[in-house]
């Protein structure tokens, strides 16, 4: 029976190597546009650091009623081919930032507002997405990315946001 188990499991990892994958950029600046607990637009750079794999790092701006937050996150992925053009991709990866949440009015005197604390937060991420690379020097992509707070979320509304972005860079 392991002998079996062994078999099975040296099958599924060539098979995993042997998927096609596509070929990505050295190098692709651009800006991620999305929404998690308020619209942000990042400033979004990607470097090739194997034939199918690269690393994104992300500067950005989310706004909402509630806070204002400047946040940088870096995500390694990995990139595999569906169709001529078309890529999928997932990776993981952390990140921090700072907020500065808006004054919360007193509910037994309104012209007194409490001021929650704000400041440093850290969080992990996870990423998936779809990309189409055409065959111009740019490439257009669609991702999900849920990200778990770990330090700092204490007046946020909860721990996990789920990011969804639309993502528009220039391939050099």
């Amino acid at each position: 029976m392991k002998k079996w188990k062994f078999l099975f499991f040296i099958c599924f990892c060539f098979t995993a190597l042997s998927l096609q994958a596509q070929e990505i950029a050295d190098n692709a600046l651009g800006l991620r546009l999305g929404d998690s607990d308020g619209f942000g637009a990042e400033i979004s750079y990607q470097r090739s650091i194997g034939r199918y794999t690269r690393a994104e790092f992300d500067l950005g701006y989310r706004d909402s009623r509630e806070f204002d937050a400047v946040k940088l996150t870096g995500i390694y992925q990995w990139v595999y081919e569906i169709d001529k053009g078309f890529n999928w991709f997932y990776g993981a990866g952390a990140g921090f930032g700072s907020v500065d949440f808006s004054p919360i009015p007193n509910k037994n005197n309104p012209t007194i507002a409490e001021d929650p604390d704000g400041g440093l937060f850290v969080f992990v991420a996870a990423d998936v997405g779809i990309e189409y690379n055409p065959d111009l020097p740019i490439v257009v992509s669609l991702d999900f990315r849920p990200e778990l707070g770990l330090i700092g979320f204490k007046n946020f509304d909860n721990t996990l946001n789920f990011d969804i972005a639309l993502g528009i860079r220039y391939q050099f």
